[in-house]
């Protein structure tokens, strides 16, 4: 409406102005000459080229990165194996350490452990058992030591691989703490928010932080996380999804992991919470996953998507809710 009022606005102006015009002042008024026609014509064909260059341009952006295709493509699993987990553990951290052993960090107040467990057998092999005030999260290993963080606290703790009862503390500079991954050199972390911190080992200092973005939008809820070939993979927390990330935080993949929790119904189970815990083994390229509460580890094997329909990663795997 605006736009109308305002050219109905210069169209009476303009009238006014030249019917104001004297007759004797219109006839000293001469015709444009040649020159002044060309020029004009000229600019009006160079800004019109220009108009369609830059449209032009615009649209080979666009078309360049379709969603959810060349710059972020979309896998889903196939099951490889299973194996039995411990249904009471809370998993909050996980990873692989060779000779088919796990380190796992559970949660919830009076019951958060540190534990190392067999893979084929989900055998809890050491436990320690932290205090009752403690609600154990993210795990990961660098070195000879563990490092673990807390949730709703700025600090976290150090354990020696082979003597879990010799621990030290540390401070961060995270909301709180969520997840934790290596790639042998610097720490990633999490805090639940759409932030992946990049941290110094050695004093914790954060050295670098990024929001995770998607087509416009804040990824939140970033829960556990794993390094693996060059990526940090997290967990979307109350969701089956799995987001790749390159370590300065670009989303370069998702995962749909929606075939486990069907599994785990399929079998019979019941009671167990949301998808959380990976691990990566190395040696053999293999990827675990679990999650809070869950009967099963699975071995997973990640294949690309052919085709999925628009906004489904938005869907199912960024949730809108806050807490």
């Amino acid at each position: 409406m605006a736009a109308g009022v305002g050219s109905s606005h210069k169209r009476r102006t303009k009238t006014q102005r030249v019917n104001s015009v004297p007759n004797s002042d219109m006839a000293l008024l001469s015709p444009p000459s040649p020159l002044y026609k060309w020029l004009t014509r000229l600019s009006v064909v160079l800004l019109l080229l220009s108009l369609f260059f830059l449209f032009g341009f615009s649209s080979n952006i666009w078309s360049a990165s379709p969603p959810n295709s060349l710059n972020s493509p979309i896998y889903n699993v196939e099951i490889v194996n299973q194996f039995p987990h411990d249904h009471t553990a809370f998993t909050q951290g996980l990873l692989y350490w060779g000779n088919d052993t796990l380190y796992e960090s559970t949660g919830l107040y009076g019951q958060s452990t540190l534990r190392r467990v067999a893979l084929q057998t989900g055998e809890v092999e050491t436990e320690h058992k932290m205090d009752q005030s403690i609600f154990g999260e993210g795990l990961t290993i660098l070195g000879d030591r563990l490092y673990q963080v807390i949730w709703l606290q700025k600090t976290g703790f150090i354990y020696d691989i082979n003597n879990f009862n010799n621990v030290t503390a540390f401070t961060h500079n995270m909301k709180d703490g969520w997840g934790l991954a290596t790639d042998g050199k610097i720490l990633f972390g999490s805090d639940g928010s759409s932030t992946l911190y990049q941290m110094d080992p050695q004093t914790m200092e954060v050295i670098q932080k990024q929001t995770v973005m998607y087509e416009g939008r804040e990824v939140r809820y970033l829960n556990e996380l794993e390094y693996i070939n060059g990526e940090v993979w997290a967990n979307i927390w109350m969701t089956n999804c799995i987001v790749r990330l390159s370590p300065s935080g670009t989303v370069v993949g998702w995962i749909f992991l929606h075939k486990l929790r069907e599994s785990l119904i399929q079998a019979g189970a019941t009671n167990f919470d949301v998808l959380n815990g990976i691990a990566w083994d190395s040696e053999k390229q293999r990827i675990f996953v679990t999650g809070k509460l869950w009967p099963k580890l699975f071995e997973v094997k990640v294949q690309r998507m052919k085709s999925s329909p628009h906004g489904t990663v938005q869907q199912h795997c960024m949730p809108n809710q806050h807490f």
